[in-house]
């Protein structure tokens, strides 16, 4: 698919548009593409945004050949686990192995059904809008959109983050951890070995153990038993100061101020369903999944589809991540062409986290 002219693009009605260049997005373009489909790929940012956001030297939970995307192994010597770099790096040669094309930092910002059971998708990148008619939607944009804000007075106060970032920022410095998964064990981990002197505050009274990565929680409490980290459980934060953190005592409404000069508020990600909700599609449950068919992964809107950790609504258990959605990509394609979708537990399986 070569890049064409706005005049041409809006004369062009294509097969399908993937929205999101994840790993399943990836996946699901190179299902498409084997069954000769016409269809355009699009991005807000690079492929595998999401993951390139992990602090440096992330290790995946889940196993590489689980990881692995289209039958392409991934170059693990031990075939153990994968760090963010090495699956980056693993994802840039699968896009270039087939040939891929996908339009990065290219947002969709608006998708309207047309009168001929067509949609209109509208976007836009540093070079201004285009326009693009397509006959089927496909979202893969994951369920990591925007951050689990905790509405704190002193929430945007410049050294409160939503995001561990590299640790070595932290070097000496007096570091505030909320939360009580994966991201949070992780950070504080992380930035007590580079130097910096943690304290980590969760709601719960211990840390949740099938959300976190199952050789880091040792670590962590023989830390907190050695005195080398804080832990303050059963305990929320009510206030973020220039220089402190106050919090509330669960069970005794207790205050403290503990000092602060770097917060890091680990407390998850919601999914952007705006698009969605815009064409009317319908949600279920406590986490707001979209509904869909799980054979097809067609949504309550006919001719728009759904895959990856999109399916899962906000997540607070994981139990949706890379390595249970490979069928998506089989199952969207046969719904494209007429074919029989593909056989496979339809279950989400074990909670954990998937970074």
């Amino acid at each position: 698919m070569s890049e064409q002219t706005d005049a041409q693009i809006q004369e062009t009605t294509y097969d399908a548009a993937i929205i999101g260049a994840g790993p399943i997005g990836i996946e699901i373009a190179i299902a498409l593409k084997k069954e000769g489909l016409d269809y355009i790929h699009f991005d807000k940012g690079q492929i595998g945004e999401t993951i390139s956001g992990y602090p440096p030297q992330t290790q995946f939970f889940s196993s590489a050949d689980r990881i692995a995307i289209a039958g392409v192994p991934i170059p693990i010597a031990d075939r153990s686990k994968c760090t963010k770099e090495e699956y980056l790096a693993y994802l840039r040669a699968v896009v270039r192995q087939f040939g891929l094309t996908i339009n990065t930092y290219e947002q969709v910002y608006l998708v309207e059904r047309h009168e001929d059971r067509t949609f209109i998708l509208r976007t836009v990148r540093i070079d201004g809008e285009r326009t693009w008619r397509v006959r089927n939607v496909i979202f893969a944009h994951g369920d990591m959109a925007s951050f689990r804000e905790l509405d704190l007075p002193g929430e945007t106060l410049p050294h409160v983050s939503h995001v561990l970032g590299d640790p070595h920022a932290y070097f000496n410095r007096h570091v505030f951890i909320v939360g009580g998964k994966n991201s949070a064990v992780e950070a504080s981990l992380r930035c007590w070995h580079t130097g910096a002197e943690v304290t980590i505050c969760y709601r719960k009274g211990e840390f949740d153990t099938a959300s976190v990565k199952y050789w880091l929680l040792p670590e962590l409490q023989g830390r907190i038993e050695r005195g080398e980290i804080r832990a303050i459980m059963r305990a929320v934060p009510v206030e973020i100061t220039p220089s402190s953190v106050r919090i509330r005592y669960i069970d005794s409404d207790r205050m403290e101020e503990i000092p602060a000069d770097a917060v890091l508020l680990l407390t998850g990600y919601r999914p952007d369903y705006t698009l969605l909700r815009n064409l009317g599609a319908s949600f279920t449950g406590e986490e707001g999944r979209p509904v869909f068919n799980e054979r097809t992964m067609e949504t309550s809107i006919p001719g728009v589809y759904i895959a990856g950790t999109a399916t899962a609504g906000e997540q607070r258990s994981f139990r949706v991540f890379i390595e249970n959605c490979h069928i998506h990509a089989d199952r969207i394609a046969a719904a494209l062409t007429g074919g029989q979708p593909p056989e496979g537990d339809t279950s989400y399986g074990e909670r954990h986290q998937e970074s």
